[in-house]
């Protein structure tokens, strides 16, 4: 259906954080994938549905050696995992070493990506910069999504990245805000960010909450769902949704899954 690709310039602001809370809200069927080539810790910090713990060796390295004839979307899901809630997750690399063999992976990768069907894809590229071969995953995704922090150094290298975003690439900006700033905190980035006359198709947020982030770890329930992220979240992924695939209006929604807040069963 659609690739969106998550990712920031500076530091950590909290992508992967915000990828899974995302994905756990998303209101069409969903595909997370861990797609930074410096190496991920999804299936360190996530449980594996059932209670156990997701495999770190099967995902985008065990998909990298087989799929050097092809990349098929049956294979894709070969080699995903199901996470507490039902998310389908394609675990990442465990350390950047493992991305020098898989140079050739990222723009097949992105095209299957792009045109998996009955799913959209949320890509977590982590930082941008170091690998550029991750631009070819990036020339195809719908909408490329960059995180930033209010603090001043994050924000010029956020007008640093729009500078050299390549032509055509359609971009929104979140920014992970402090609750007590919330408002104050997206309009003085937005303004920012206009002021860089790049072409931007928003600037939105998303709370900076870390208690909310603790129980995204495995507790799937009505305590996350009042959280602060996962209410900032639900907003955010209303917007990412209806951008890259906008619905007629009053169009029926599809049921939740019991025990996660607001996730849609894959068909």
């Amino acid at each position: 259906m659609a690739l969106i690709v998550l990712a920031a310039d500076k530091g950590a602001p909290g992508v992967t954080t915000a990828a899974t809370a995302l994905g756990a809200i998303w209101p069409r069927p969903v595909l997370l994938a861990e797609c930074d080539p410096a190496g991920g810790d999804l299936a360190y910090r996530l449980p594996a549905a059932g209670g156990g713990v997701l495999n770190p060796a099967k995902g985008l390295l065990t998909l990298g050696a087989t799929a050097r004839h092809g990349l098929s979307h049956s294979l894709i899901h070969e080699h995903t995992q199901k996470m507490v809630g039902g998310l389908d997750v394609l675990a990442g690399l465990t350390h950047g070493e493992q991305a020098a063999g898989l140079t050739w992976l990222w723009g097949p990768l992105g095209r299957a990506l792009a045109t998996l069907p009955h799913a959209d894809v949320l890509a977590d590229c982590g930082r941008l910069g170091g690998h550029p071969e991750l631009g070819e995953l990036i020339t195809e995704a719908a909408l490329t999504v960059l995180f930033t922090r209010a603090n001043l150094d994050h924000v010029a290298h956020l007008r640093e990245r729009l500078q050299v975003m390549p032509r055509g690439t359609q971009v929104g900006v979140v920014v992970i805000s402090d609750p007590r700033q919330y408002r104050a905190t997206i309009d003085e980035v937005r303004r920012i960010v206009a002021a860089t006359g790049k072409d931007v198709a928003f600037v939105a947020g998303l709370a900076h909450d870390p208690k909310g982030a603790e129980l995204l770890r495995g507790q799937w329930g009505g305590r996350l769902d009042r959280s602060l992220l996962i209410r900032t979240a639900r907003e955010l992924a209303g917007r990412l949704a209806a951008h890259v695939a906008p619905g007629p209006p009053g169009a029926p929604g599809v049921p939740s899954v019991p025990g996660v807040p607001g996730r849609r069963e894959a068909s």
